[in-house]
């Protein structure tokens, strides 16, 4: 039997879907963390660990947006989900049996990190089609808000539940998540445009042709990257400031709480004031973060740090549901997961670099000075692509372009 859906269910239906497997994901880092150590591993053991899942997901994130582009998004999206449910599950057996084999275990990683790679893509591009053209700013700070309260909300849960039931557990949390989300995604119907398939190496230099085609696009993507390397840095350099010299876990716990805080208000921002020119609103918000690391070096105080996580993840928040309009009304639906998936492979590629470069910079010159300049960068980046017409002129879209479907239309294709 075809159930069909409209727009605005569909949208109600992922949102469900994927603010319940937000919160899911979070019981994996943490149990994972807690099972590796709790069975005698190093932390450069569960370092390998997070490097397999995160070097398949920079493997298959091109590919994934190709795929995404060919077939419909949803189905990509379900395939990825039963994947990372077995392999989530199988992460569950083999801590339960006690197993002791670091090439399964990062093996297991890699099929998650894989099927990740994927779904990233195909998420991007099934948005837009549940929404009306004027309501995709609205939709992307719904998804936003519900992300950020799930990464608050997560691994508090994800804390308690590890110490109550055991990591193995929280693996089978994690793996229903995604068995939820599969359901949820499989029950909506939505038509969707695919881009025939003419080679996957041609797509792929079409996915790039579109970046390079604008503008704003390709001037965003590589202040992102810029940016992302310098934030990179950052990330393990606060960490050690803070474990040093603010109070250590609880201190940690604040900046989290804080960093959680203001992307709700960032969220709660870009739905109740969407701007008619996002990027020239939203890259002086990504700015803000420059001063969040900057706080670190000078004045080093918790409590400026804090309000100032508040402050700057509010901004990014606002910034990133601005960013996600921009590629849905600027870029054709045919080619989207495509252009998608080297924005999220610019972002992955530049942050392990910053991540690796940290420690050895910091040993160089000293861990204010490379905070300083990090933020400086960071700055220069956000503020860069303001420097092309493009980004200051890119206005939102409040009608349904000729050669686009009318997303607020009933649909009427059965889903994949």
């Amino acid at each position: 039997m075809d159930t069909r859906t409209t727009p605005s269910s569909g949208f109600r239906l992922l949102a469900a879907g994927q603010g319940l497997s937000w919160f899911g994901d979070a019981f994996a880092p943490i149990a994972l963390a807690v099972a590796v150590v709790a069975g005698g591993g190093s932390a450069s053991e569960l370092g390998l660990v997070l490097a397999a899942t995160m070097t398949a997901r920079l493997a298959g994130t091109l590919l994934g947006g190709v795929w995404a582009d060919r077939l419909a998004p949803g189905r990509i999206m379900v395939v990825s989900d039963l994947v990372r449910a077995a392999s989530a599950l199988a992460t569950a057996g083999y801590f339960a049996t006690g197993q002791d084999s670091l090439a399964l275990l990062c093996g297991l990683a890699a099929v998650t990190g894989g099927a990740a790679a994927f779904f990233g893509p195909a998420f991007v591009s099934l948005r837009p089609l549940l929404v009306a053209v004027d309501r995709r700013h609205a939709a992307n700070a719904t998804l936003n808000i519900l992300q950020n309260s799930a990464f608050i909300l997560g691994p508090a849960a994800a804390g308690v539940f590890v110490a109550w039931a055991g990591a193995p557990w929280a693996f089978v949390v994690n793996a229903v998540s995604f068995l939820v989300s599969a359901a949820i995604v499989a029950a909506i119907r939505v038509e969707a445009p695919r881009a025939p398939r003419v080679g996957m190496l041609a797509e792929l230099r079409e996915g790039w042709h579109e970046v390079t085609n604008r503008s704003w696009l390709l001037a965003g993507l590589l202040a992102a990257t810029a940016y992302h390397a310098a934030f990179g840095a950052v990330v393990v350099l606060i960490d050690v400031i803070v474990v040093r010299d603010l109070g250590g876990p609880t201190a940690l716990g604040w900046i989290s709480a804080a960093s959680g805080a203001g992307g709700l208000v960032g969220g709660l921002l870009a739905l109740r004031l969407p701007p008619s020119r996002p990027l020239f609103v939203g890259w002086p918000c990504v700015a803000l973060m420059s001063l969040f690391a900057a706080a670190f070096a000078w004045p080093g105080d918790l409590v400026v740090i804090v309000g100032a996580a508040v402050v700057a993840f509010g901004g990014l928040m606002y910034f990133s549901v601005c960013w996600d309009t921009a590629l849905q009304d600027g870029v054709p639906h045919a080619v989207l997961a495509r252009v998608s998936s080297w924005d999220i492979l610019t972002s992955f590629v530049a942050i392990p670099a910053g991540n690796a470069l940290a420690g050895p910079l910091a040993h160089t010159f000293g861990t204010a000075r490379v905070i300083v300049v990090a933020a400086v960068v960071m700055a220069l980046a956000s503020f860069a692509p303001m420097l092309v017409r493009g980004s200051r002129e890119l206005r939102r879209s409040t009608s349904v372009p000729a050669a686009e479907p009318a997303a607020a239309e009933p649909a009427v294709a059965a889903h994949g």
